[in-house]
């Protein structure tokens, strides 16, 4: 069974899907709810794309072909966990629009989450420097420099974290899910 295949009807979990520019706030809101939920006795699982690409995708690369190889494997797993009743909040880049879209359109009760903040505020976000090496061809196939990122152009929810706190956001993403 893949994510595309599961039945809506039997489904009573649901999933946040957040997706943005590395830096922009999606495993920092992922956590915050996920905090949340659990205080709520929600039954509740964070798969962040950087430790599911470590575990379960690893030997991936950074082609077009590989990261949506990640992204469906993702989804297969989200999938799963909401037909079991689970809310599944996912934080991972997500570069490319159809391929986002096409998994999303498989997953039951699916929330997309556009967790946006401008290239300098990435940037200056980044402790590690890998932004400021891509912008200097030091890493080739960097999402938002070197390689697309594809917005969506009609998220469920837009987040500017630039521009809320972490706690304005999980307030609005309570509301979203019908928490608040």
């Amino acid at each position: 069974m893949t994510a595309a295949t599961i039945d809506e009807t039997t489904a009573t979990g649901r999933v946040v899907w957040f997706t943005g520019l590395s830096g922009a706030g999606k495993s920092t809101l992922a956590n915050a709810l996920h905090a949340e939920l659990l205080a709520r006795g929600v039954s509740v699982e964070l798969l962040d794309g950087d430790a599911v690409r470590e575990n379960l995708c690893r030997g991936l690369g950074f082609s077009r072909e590989d990261r949506d190889t990640n992204i469906r494997r993702i989804g297969f797993v989200a999938g799963l966990l909401a037909k079991h009743g689970v809310t599944v909040l996912v934080s991972a880049i997500s570069p490319y629009a159809d391929t986002r879209r096409d998994v999303l359109t498989g997953l039951p009760n699916a929330l997309e989450v556009f967790v946006d903040a401008p290239l300098e505020v990435v940037t200056g976000r980044d402790v590690k420097g890998l932004y400021l090496k891509a912008l200097a061809g030091e890493i080739p196939h960097f999402t938002g420099v070197s390689d697309p990122y594809e917005a969506p152009t009609t998220p469920d929810l837009h987040l500017r974290t630039d521009r809320i706190s972490v706690q304005e956001g999980v307030q609005e993403l309570l509301r979203s899910l019908g928490e608040a």
